[in-house]
């Protein structure tokens, strides 16, 4: 990776509606590692701005007149390549906005929560700072080419040197995580023989689209979990936002249980991976494989630090396809990963571990 200057980060902010432009803008400048270097009021002038002022990061509002977010971004990414994080309505349509984004070369998105409580402007004033600065360290490389380890075919796989019994599938996700996770399900065939659970950061309005999504992307058959749903064989269920997942055995089945996040306020993130980890490591005895994708933080560690007490197997994407590497590192650093691969091969890989 190339370093990025030394200096300030360069943010240029473009959204249609003035009061959220100064607000970004009152948020950002009052940091002395940011310095915004425009503002821009649709997705043409900001396609414009971008080209002339080269900012290493732009802040993109979704919806705006003349140019539409989505369609700035893709112009961006053709003429002046740059970090783009989406500003993203707490809306279905938002969601789905949001997730093309993602696909079309978005680094990440910050939800834009219009209530007037001072918590919800709390919230959005830390999530987009940390999110520029992750944004600015990030090893998404733009206008230049990033080596990545190319995919082989399942075929070409050596044998799998995960020997132990592996009945279930956990993997944790956050920075990135929409685009990475994708990208596994999708190298996993329909007739897959285990369940597989997924907690991914995001907010409620988002879970159910993002599952709809995979669903129709994917072979495997995908929806947002909800209380009492059972881990079977092809099915994956993604942890709905806005709450803790935990799977509990119920007689012979993995059972789905949620809580308001009131029950475990030691969790930072929401959905947590650490949550969601150690109880599918408690209810399946360690009979489980557990994945980390690209994410920031460390969530995720110390639930595969419990997994792998439980005798269960481990494995984390590399720092080379990571948009953000920190829940990966944590897992490396920690010394809790059995496997380390790029993000083409963990889909096949845990296809593997059935045969």
């Amino acid at each position: 990776m190339t370093p990025m200057h030394q200096g300030r980060l360069k943010v240029l902010v473009v959204d249609d509606s003035c009061f959220m432009r100064m607000a970004i803008r009152g948020i950002l400048a009052k940091d002395p590692q940011i310095e915004i270097v425009g503002i821009a009021a649709d997705g043409i002038e900001g396609i414009e701005k971008a080209i002339e002022l080269r900012p290493d990061i732009i802040t993109m509002d979704v919806e705006m007149p003349r140019m539409d977010g989505i369609a700035a971004l893709k112009q961006i990414m053709a003429k002046a390549p740059t970090r783009v994080l989406m500003v993203s309505t707490l809306t279905c349509e938002g969601a789905k906005a949001t997730f093309e984004a993602l696909e079309a070369g978005a680094i990440d998105y910050i939800p834009k929560n219009i209530s007037d409580s001072s918590e919800a402007q709390k919230v959005f004033r830390e999530e987009l700072l940390n999110k520029v600065k992750q944004a600015g360290s990030s090893l998404v490389q733009f206008g230049t080419s990033v080596k990545r380890s190319i995919a082989p075919s399942p075929a070409a796989i050596t044998k799998s040197r995960f020997s132990k019994r592996v009945n279930c599938v956990g993997i944790g996700a956050s920075t990135g995580g929409p685009v990475a996770l994708q990208e596994v399900l999708s190298r996993i065939p329909a007739n897959f023989p285990f369940g597989i659970m997924v907690a991914i950061h995001m907010p409620k309005a988002f879970t159910g689209p993002y599952a709809e999504r995979l669903n129709a992307k994917c072979s495997l058959e995908i929806h947002e979990a909800k209380d009492g749903d059972v881990l079977r064989p092809g099915l994956v269920l993604i942890a709905p936002g806005g709450r803790h997942t935990s799977i509990v055995r119920q007689g012979a089945g993995l059972t789905v249980k949620t809580d308001p996040t009131t029950l475990f306020p030691q969790y930072l993130y929401i959905p947590s991976v650490d949550q969601m980890m150690h109880s599918l490591a408690e209810a399946s005895n360690g009979s489980m494989l557990g994945v980390v994708l690209t994410g920031m933080g460390s969530d995720g560690f110390k639930g595969m630090q419990f997994l792998k007490t439980k005798g269960g197997v481990t494995l984390v994407q590399d720092e080379a396809t990571s948009t953000i590497y920190g829940m990966p590192k944590a897992c490396i650093d920690g010394g809790v990963a059995d496997e380390v691969l790029p993000l083409e091969q963990i889909g096949f890989e845990i296809a593997r571990i059935a045969g």
